[in-house]
């Protein structure tokens, strides 16, 4: 896993304060403190894991003696029916981090396996899939790992890596090429530039900047095809706007080297995932 461990401790330990204020009613004054357990992680649909071990350490966060087992890792394809990991120790540890532990595993499972649906769908071209900033408060880190573990990559992390100049930029200071100027003469040497273009005429300014990287927003597959053979490389292209598993076949074959989508994080659907306590 590519995260740092304090990091993962944190977003669990916000969840388990959501979760459990001061003791849980059904755990605590149902089950022995004595009483262990064994329970199966069970995939209930086909798509592409993330977040295991995110999910496990949900276990280990609530006690350090529970076992873990894993048997699918991410970033590989899960099928209904298959196990995915198991977990042993003290029943009522088990119950308590259950909830959360699915929580993030369904999620980024959903990112992961949403992301992979599109990445499959470009096979054959150059075309990368990323995702956007509509990420969920407080969980971009997650989600950015399980789009790679789907097989995308990641745009900016955040607003300080990279500079985007997106239409409202570029209509409140008056310009492409004033705004850009201006940033220029500003930004750090290690820093990029992104702009964001709506027609062909846009395209041709941007270029005459000499950005790094131009935003095709909302146009046809046969637009962003011109738009490719104009830049001829001058700089990479990213294709943006309502783009979804049955368009972006299309888009991918204009040409273009980035197609984001912020639908695989802002309203990913949860990757069926169950629990169940061994008999």
């Amino acid at each position: 896993m590519l995260l740092p461990e304090f990091y993962v401790d944190d977003v669990i330990k916000k969840a388990l304060s959501e979760d459990i204020n001061y003791i849980d009613l059904a755990t605590d004054l149902l089950i022995d403190d004595d009483d262990m357990s064994a329970a199966n992680f069970v995939s209930k649909a086909e798509g592409v894991l993330a977040g295991i071990d995110c999910a496990l350490r949900t276990f280990t966060f609530v006690d350090s003696t529970v076992k873990c087992e894993i048997f699918i890792h991410d970033g590989e394809k899960v099928k209904k029916g298959d196990i995915i990991a198991r977990v042993e120790g003290r029943t009522r540890s088990i119950l308590k981090a259950e909830r959360t532990s699915l929580n993030i595993l369904q999620h980024m499972s959903g990112v992961a396996t949403a992301t992979n649906i599109l990445v499959e769908a470009c096979v054959g071209t150059k075309a990368s899939v990323v995702e956007t900033r509509k990420t969920l408060p407080g969980l971009r880190a997650l989600e950015k790992y399980a789009v790679m573990a789907g097989g995308g990559r990641n745009h900016r992390y955040n607003l300080s890596d990279a500079a985007m100049l997106k239409d409202n930029h570029i209509d409140a200071y008056g310009g492409i090429t004033e705004a850009v100027s201006a940033l220029k003469k500003k930004i750090g040497h290690m820093a990029k530039i992104e702009v964001e273009v709506r027609n062909k005429e846009e395209l041709r300014e941007a270029l005459e900047c000499n950005v790094d990287v131009i935003m095709l927003d909302n146009m046809t597959p046969e637009e962003m095809a011109e738009c490719v053979k104009i830049a001829d490389g001058r700089a990479v292209l990213e294709a943006s706007g309502n783009i979804n598993a049955d368009t972006i076949a299309a888009v991918a074959k204009t040409g273009v080297d980035i197609i984001s989508v912020g639908a695989i994080t802002h309203s990913v659907k949860a990757f069926d995932i169950s629990l169940k306590i061994a008999k």
